[in-house]
């Protein structure tokens, strides 16, 4: 179990469970409704889900199944309408919005299919802002090493909307890899990208699990992308079906 950019008090079990050894992400019989007026939409519907610490999980499935829902709740950016969704062990219904801001900018990357970064600040400015959050001592330094891993290094002090897709999606994945994040949660992140800067955005993503320790999380409609996971759960209808 980890809980290694917290502090303890963040993360404290309660007594009963602290002997117990929890997996990174788990979804619990979770429901997820949202309504307009008399209308009712329901995106997830008791999905089970466990993913455990340092693996890379691709989950699979169309548009409109739930995937997207999923990811929005383990990033503790809404609350599931019925069921539990918990981090390391911790309901993370239960962080009020400090904890779960400090959860979100130390614990958790976020990787989108576009929009990762902001656009007028340089490819190092983005990654360095990202540390100088999770409490870097040197952020400055620390992205130009990272960026530089991710073959970026001729490229920070272009601005993210001068990046072409492939680049900032890596400058997305180099923030990750220097934070450290111990969980990533990558939403169709090559969902724009040729097939070369696919591939070179899923071997970043996969180093991320294997020189980082990170958990990964990949959403996606494509099986082929999927197959770059070492594991894929499919979705469909808001619940899981594998």
């Amino acid at each position: 179990m980890s809980s290694r950019a917290l502090p303890h008090s963040l993360w404290r079990e309660p007594e009963h469970e602290q002997q117990l050894t929890w997996p990174t992400l788990q979804l619990r019989d979770v429901f997820k409704i949202y309504r307009s007026g008399p209308t009712e939409t329901v995106a997830l519907r008791g999905l089970e889900m466990k993913i455990e610490e340092g693996e890379f999980v691709a989950v699979l499935g169309p548009s409109g199944c739930g995937k997207s829902t999923m990811l929005v709740l383990a990033a503790a950016l809404d609350e599931p309408s019925a069921g539990e969704v918990r981090v390391n062990g911790r309901p993370l219904q239960q962080l009020d919005e400090l904890e779960r801001s400090r959860y979100r900018a130390r614990e958790l990357a976020l990787i989108f299919q576009s929009d990762n970064l902001w656009p007028l600040l340089s490819a190092r400015e983005n990654v360095a802002l990202a540390l100088r959050l999770a409490g870097a001592e040197d952020p400055g330094r620390e992205a130009d090493d990272a960026l530089a891993t991710f073959g970026l290094g001729q490229r920070t002090r272009h601005t993210a909307a001068a990046l072409s897709g492939g680049e900032q999606q890596r400058v997305a994945i180099a923030s990750a890899f220097a934070r450290g994040a111990p969980l990533v949660l990558a939403d169709e992140p090559t969902g724009e990208l040729d097939a070369s800067n696919e591939m070179i955005v899923l071997e970043a993503l996969a180093r991320l699990r294997s020189e980082r320790g990170s958990t990964v999380v990949l959403v996606t409609h494509s099986a082929q992308v999927a197959a770059a996971a070492d594991r894929v759960i499919e979705m469909r209808d808001g619940t899981a079906i594998s």
